[in-house]
């Protein structure tokens, strides 16, 4: 089933996206002020288009590709099963323990809040499921009731990912105004941000003048001074959170997210969750699969994680996965007259190149920028670029920033790039999703490296992977070493046996959540489908392809998922 370009139509484009993962900040989230997949033109005005995300599960570049669910479609980190465990998550009793009825059985007081039709409420949810006695958490809620009288069919959650992102800003923003009308017609359409995220009593970390050190901290190391300094500012993020937010930091995993969307489905009245997840929203939604499969509605997974991975592996497919958006970017650059990667018709590995020079020069000596108390780093460039991977909307934005840095030594705009991926805002204060994603990856799986000296043994592999981000996306892996919380998670299958058909999208080329991911969890989930997007980009459902619509509309109208091994182009 494929989409012709007749089909591709532009999308509203809402306010914000989400987030990352593992590692520098993998903002794992859809982009829904996306251009249309066409719009890639000479002149196309990006300006139009909401600010670029951050990544999967991480915290900053530092951090962010260890998170970071790469794409990598034909590397053979993607295909091979051998990080793979064989431990699979089993699924909690069926029957509610006693203990959390007075949860389960709260009612939820609404009242109207940001903007026409939208309602908030707050939710109590215990602190620790395993001790519900030691206290409640506060998470807020948010919904736009159908719009068709007669044919509703429940509610549909939708996360944007991250962690990190708040899923409330995605609805109110996007997904309440810009989901098709047959979906907002039958659907309540609901966000929870979770624990610790956005407004549900958001974990802290630094001020904003720490986060704009942390942020530019050289993460390609050339001495064994600038690694002790790395090392000093994930220990120094680590503390920040610790002594903001102790409490909560131990109950930030994904379990105990999904734990409280099986709540809020309770407290909604529907019998089974209805759900749209993306990038890291289908972790979440593949955990609660895992956890309540007798009680799973329509899931769409878009943009898959694969949970069997460990840190190191998940970091490596990232890494692979953005050398492969890059060279996308760099293809389409150099047939053009504005390439700044070199004229027109030049070879990719001179293109690629020149790239690595330059974030070289800014390394020895970063860039002038608008903002006199912050020129553009090394670390500032490279999360520049690796921002406008996730959408190829954005790569004419990204060839007029290089342009300015590499030819005018004017760092301002892919300064801007930068700042939109770690959600720093004009005053300069920064919203709570690095601090949140780190707090989510580091719970969810055991560090990716425990010492500096494993990094560097493992440069190798990760520089094969990408020549131009190998080294940085390896170090910036290395921040949940330092985490003052164990991590209460591992690498396992999820299965899921019994639950109703699941929708899993992928896409071939998606910089942040490899498609060999979603091959790997559709595999994986008993009852799931794998549909596939065949192209570039970060998501696919709602971003321009008519034929994922269609499939996706219909799963979610009617239940009846798409015929196996459906592409969409």
């Amino acid at each position: 089933m494929n989409s012709s370009p007749s089909g591709r139509r532009r999308r509203p484009t809402p306010s914000r996206t989400a987030g990352p993962l593992r590692g520098l900040p993998t903002l794992l989230g859809p982009r829904p002020t996306r251009a249309p997949r066409t719009a890639n033109a000479p002149g196309s005005d990006l300006s139009r288009s909401r600010p670029l995300p951050t990544s999967p599960r991480t915290t900053h570049l530092l951090g962010t590709l260890s998170a970071l669910t790469l794409l990598a479609t034909s590397t053979a980190a993607c295909t091979s099963t051998g990080s793979h465990t064989d431990a699979s998550m089993a699924a909690l009793p069926e029957k509610t323990p006693p203990s959390l009825s007075k949860y389960y059985e709260q009612k939820l007081s609404w009242r109207s809040c940001g903007g026409e039709g939208f309602q908030c409420a707050t939710m109590k949810a215990p602190l620790d499921y395993e001790q519900p006695s030691r206290g409640h958490v506060e998470l807020a809620v948010s919904r736009k009731k159908a719009t068709a009288n007669g044919r509703r069919q429940g509610s549909l959650l939708v996360n944007p990912g991250g962690p990190g992102a708040s899923a409330i800003g995605y609805l109110q923003s996007y997904a309440a105004l810009g989901y098709p009308a047959k979906v907002r017609g039958t659907y309540d359409m609901v966000a929870l941000d979770p624990r610790g995220v956005g407004r549900s009593e958001p974990v802290t970390c630094l001020d904003a003048k720490g986060m704009d050190a942390y942020v530019r901290t050289d993460v390609t190391p050339d001495s064994k001074a600038e690694q002790d300094a790395l090392v000093a500012a994930y220990k120094k993020f680590a503390q920040g959170c610790e002594r903001r937010s102790a409490e909560l930091l131990p109950h930030m995993s994904t379990v105990e997210a999904a734990r409280d969307m099986d709540m809020l489905r309770a407290l909604l009245g529907d019998r089974r969750l209805n759900y749209v997840g993306a990038s890291y929203g289908t972790f979440l939604g593949a955990t609660y699969a895992g956890l309540f499969p007798d009680r799973v509605g329509r899931l769409v997974l878009d943009g898959a994680m694969d949970p069997a991975l460990s840190a190191r592996r998940m970091n490596q497919d990232q890494t692979a996965g953005f050398e492969t958006a890059f060279q996308s970017f760099a293809k389409d650059c150099v047939r053009r007259p504005d390439c700044p990667l070199g004229p027109k018709g030049t070879a990719l590995p001179k293109a690629t190149a020149n790239l690595a020079a330059f974030f070289e020069r800014a390394d020895a000596k970063p860039l002038r920028t608008s903002s006199k108390q912050r020129p553009l780093t090394e670390a500032l460039a490279t999360t520049g670029v690796i921002a406008a991977m996730y959408d190829e909307a954005a790569w004419s934005q990204l060839r007029a920033a290089l342009n300015a840095a590499m030819k005018k030594k004017d760092g301002t705009s892919l300064l801007a790039l930068s700042d939109s991926y770690y959600q720093r805002e004009t005053d300069g204060k920064y919203t709570n999703l690095m601090y949140a994603n780190a707090a989510v990856n580091c719970l969810d799986l055991p560090p990716a490296f425990g010492s500096p000296d494993e990094v560097t043994a493992a440069l190798p592999t990760f520089e094969k992977a990408s020549p131009v981000f190998g080294r940085g996306l390896a170090w910036s892996a290395l921040n949940c070493s330092y985490w003052p919380t164990k991590p209460t998670g591992k690498p396992r299958r999820i299965e899921a046996r019994g639950a109703a058909p699941i929708l899993v999208v992928g896409t071939t080329r998606d910089p942040a959540t490899p498609y060999g991911w979603a091959r790997s969890l559709a595999t994986q989930l008993d009852s799931a489908t794998l549909l596939t997007y065949e192209g570039d980009g970060h998501t696919a459902y709602n971003r321009g392809s008519a034929c994922v619509d269609a499939a996706v509309n219909t799963y979610l109208t009617t239940g009846r998922a798409p015929r196996e091994n459906t592409h969409c182009s």
